[in-house]
């Protein structure tokens, strides 16, 4: 996510924007700089033994024209120790190369300088509030009662077959779920995002392609026979359409849309905050995402912003948009805005 270029031009810049997250990167991107000096160091070595190669290939051609057998061996002996040390060097390059390439994914991405500082929840920023007030009826009971009371969700049903945070849906409650997703698609196509299927399952590859490997991986589901994950956002497939693809400047923008199921394994801690669909492992979600130009990426983010916000004013539902803090920030965010819905339980 970090360019070496990035590193190499400012590591205390870096050390510092990191440090906004609670990050400590210090050692880390020092660690990286060697490694890259190294590898510096190596290729100059490399070259040189190649220049070697090259000047006894020369020599040995000009030796065997004049009938110089035994000097054109003894030459031809030097170039294969030369070609034993250049494959040395190569070997301790690729070592080398695959140490700091474990190295920079350690990284997390910068915070832009809008972010907060903080360590957690307590510490972001309220920057809108909307949505009509809430009161609710003398003896009101919470979500996860009436979903029981009404038979439109079943939790104790996911947990015979599977277990906790695997909800089922019924009746209602199903065709809700349903409509509630072709709404969001329906609302994303109509604002011009293109609307895409993707697997539910990525390799390790597009993993690290969105930042959830190394970082999140003990919170993903992995299927290890055949090394795939189970995806924790639609937006890992997604972006991951753009990997290691050149898009040329009349193919930017892209905006895309798809609706997944989620799977988590990390659901929250327990307690009466995170009863019911409060924490699930799996769950359904619609995402949006956009490929930008550098320049216009914050003004893009702005717009997003405010389609969500409009998508649930058309609910009408109470809400409020925070500003996430550092600490409280994903691995590869540079900036987030999340959308809290008001719920009583």
């Amino acid at each position: 996510m970090l360019t070496l270029k990035v590193l190499r031009e400012n590591p205390e810049h870096v050390i510092a924007k990191l440090a906004v997250k609670n990050f400590d990167a210090r050692a880390i991107v020092e660690k990286v700089i060697a490694l890259d000096d190294n590898r510096k160091k190596l290729q100059t070595e490399s070259d040189n033994l190649l220049a070697q190669q090259k000047q006894q290939a020369a020599l040995i051609g000009s030796l065997m024209k004049q009938g110089k057998k035994e000097e054109a061996e003894e030459a031809k002996k030097v170039v294969a120790e030369l070609k034993a040390k250049s494959n040395e060097l190569l070997a301790q390059a690729e070592e080398n190369q695959k140490e700091l390439d474990a190295q920079i994914v350690l990284l997390p991405n910068m915070p832009c300088d809008l972010v907060p500082e903080g360590k957690g929840a307590e510490d972001n920023q309220v920057v809108k509030m909307g949505g009509p007030e809430v009161e609710l009826p003398e003896g009101s009971v919470p979500h996860w009662e009436l979903c029981k009371k009404y038979d439109i969700i079943d939790f104790d049903l996911g947990v015979k077959i599977t277990g906790a945070g695997f909800p089922v849906y019924k009746g209602k409650g199903a065709k809700l779920q349903r409509a509630l997703i072709n709404f969001f698609l329906d609302q994303n196509t109509a604002a011009g995002y293109k609307e895409v299927e993707p697997p539910v399952m990525v390799n390790a590859a597009s993993g690290f392609g969105t930042g959830q490997l190394p970082d999140k991986e003990g919170q993903m589901y992995h299927a290890e026979v055949d090394d795939f994950y189970m995806v924790p956002t639609a937006e890992v497939p997604v972006t991951n359409i753009f990997r290691d693809v050149i898009l040329g400047a009349n193919e930017i923008p892209q905006r895309l849309t798809a609706y997944t199921p989620c799977f988590r394994r990390e659901a929250g801690s327990y307690g009466k905050d995170v009863r019911g669909l409060n924490r699930l492992h799996q769950f359904d979600k619609v995402e949006i995402v956009r490929v930008e130009k550098p320049e216009d990426s914050y003004k893009a983010l702005d717009d997003m912003v405010a389609h969500v916000e409009a998508i649930v004013n058309k609910l009408g539902l109470k809400y409020r948009i925070l500003r996430l803090c550092g600490g409280d920030m994903s691995f590869t965010s540079a900036i987030t805005y999340d959308f809290e819905l008001w719920s009583a339980a």
